[in-house]
């Protein structure tokens, strides 16, 4: 197994009477893009600031790299890139004097420091962009720069709290693209994002967190494994009896249905060939179908069964 690269245990955080931090345990493994999801006020950000040392807390202990993470370890900082959901630029500075400054802020040496930004600047694609100030960007572009500016010292963790918000699509490609390259040349990445496909894209394991706890952790696959939706069918179809629905609904592994009249909605707990047995159903009473949907559970999905919240909805 790999050595963890990130250890939270027990971790507590109060605000007055308000807990943001409830007893809350994390173990995040080398080499893994690991998704902490959650709607707002659920922690995330606390946990961030905690894990950072930037924010006290009045219980639990905090590992990055094996060491004890506190406001003064500097050499653990040192290998540590953070990427916040508001972009961090100086106006005044161009797209190279930008990436140039965030990364003097860790490497010294001149030499070595000129190779790493234009290493950056080709990685996000900011090449043709470099003499160009911020104001002068569009969302994308300056979403790219932020990115290049947090990772132009080439950190072994990566910390990214919803990268892609409000960006194009070839700009949020390009990005999740990175990402990805960037985990492949060795770097763990912790990931932030409301965008759930986004998420079932890039992480390797997932926490998702409600008021201060930890819920609901592992694989994508694990997590779907852990609610009773495995299955959605949607079918078009006029005219349904009471007696037709209430066979279906006695089917193996169907544990609701509705239906509006045109459109006949069929929740599903396992089960391999529950299609085919409703169709089954519907043919023996004759009836007459249009489109057939059949659709797995999404990470929504999961968030909203198991906390009844819509994630989306709840955009942090």
């Amino acid at each position: 197994m790999k050595q963890s690269v990130v250890k939270i245990e027990n971790l507590v955080k109060r605000y007055g009477d308000l807990i943001a931090l409830d007893h809350f345990s994390l173990d995040i493994r080398e080499g893994e893009i690991f998704g902490l999801l959650g709607p707002n006020g659920s922690g995330k950000t606390t946990t961030i600031n905690c894990l950072l040392a930037l924010l006290s807390f009045d219980k639990g202990d905090i590992e990055i790299f094996g060491k004890k993470m506190t406001p003064t370890s500097y050499e653990i900082k040192q290998e540590i890139g953070i990427i916040m959901q508001n972009v961090a630029v100086f106006d005044e500075l161009t797209v190279y004097e930008n990436i140039d400054y965030f990364c003097g802020l860790y490497i010294s040496d001149r030499e070595k420091r000129k190779q790493y930004v234009e290493e950056a600047i080709q990685f996000v694609g900011l090449d043709e962009f470099r003499k160009f100030r911020p104001k002068k960007l569009s969302g994308g572009l300056l979403r790219r720069l932020n990115i290049a500016c947090g990772i132009a010292h080439k950190p072994k963790l990566i910390i990214l709290d919803e990268p892609t918000v409000a960006v194009d699509p070839q700009s949020r490609n390009r990005i999740l693209e990175g990402i990805a390259e960037l985990n492949r040349n060795g770097a763990t990445v912790i990931y932030t994002s409301h965008y759930m496909e986004e998420v079932e894209q890039l992480c390797t394991r997932i926490a998702i967190m409600d008021r201060g706890r930890k819920i609901a952790e592992g694989t994508t696959d694990e997590l779907k494994r852990m609610i009773c939706n495995t299955e959605t069918i949607t079918i078009e179809a006029l005219a349904l009896t009471d007696e037709i629905v209430k066979t279906v609904s006695e089917l193996p592994h169907v544990y609701d249905t509705a239906y509006d009249g045109t459109k006949f909605t069929v929740f599903c707990s396992g089960g391999k060939h529950n299609l085919l047995r409703i169709l089954g159903v519907l043919q023996e009473h004759s009836v007459s179908i249009g489109r057939v949907f059949s659709e797995r559970p999404t990470l929504n999905d999961v968030f909203l069964e198991i906390t009844g919240k819509a994630l989306r909805d709840k955009g942090e």
